[in-house]
């Protein structure tokens, strides 16, 4: 899948993984060495996170069911549990400095599409 702002005109990921079985969404990241640039996890139905048994800083990207970006965590370091954002729908972990590289702010409209 691939997960691009329509606001911006960026690619946030271009090997993204909707994380759709109860084990998948369990198990998340955890154990991963590395989330490379590219790659995301996506979460429907999700409005919070946690980085419990991660090795490595994400950020975390919130979207309501139309996603646009009702929030977001930038370089949210490992064994931490975070509330969310109102609205949210949808989460997306991203390898950490892809906010920053893709200047991704409330209100931008992304698009997920199978690639």
């Amino acid at each position: 899948m691939q997960i691009t702002n329509e606001t911006r005109g960026t690619v946030l990921a271009d090997r993204a993984k909707l994380a759709r079985s109860f084990w998948a969404r369990f198990r998340g990241l955890m154990g991963r060495r590395e989330l490379p640039m590219g790659e995301a996890l996506i979460f429907n139905r999700n409005s919070s996170v946690h980085t419990f048994w991660m090795r490595f800083p994400i950020d975390v990207l919130f979207t309501d069911r139309e996603d646009v970006v009702v929030g977001f965590r930038e370089a949210m370091p490992p064994h931490r549990p975070y509330a969310g954002a109102r609205g949210a729908y949808r989460t997306i972990e991203l390898p950490a400095g892809t906010i920053a590289r893709t200047a991704t702010a409330r209100g931008d409209q992304l698009r997920i599409e199978e690639s």
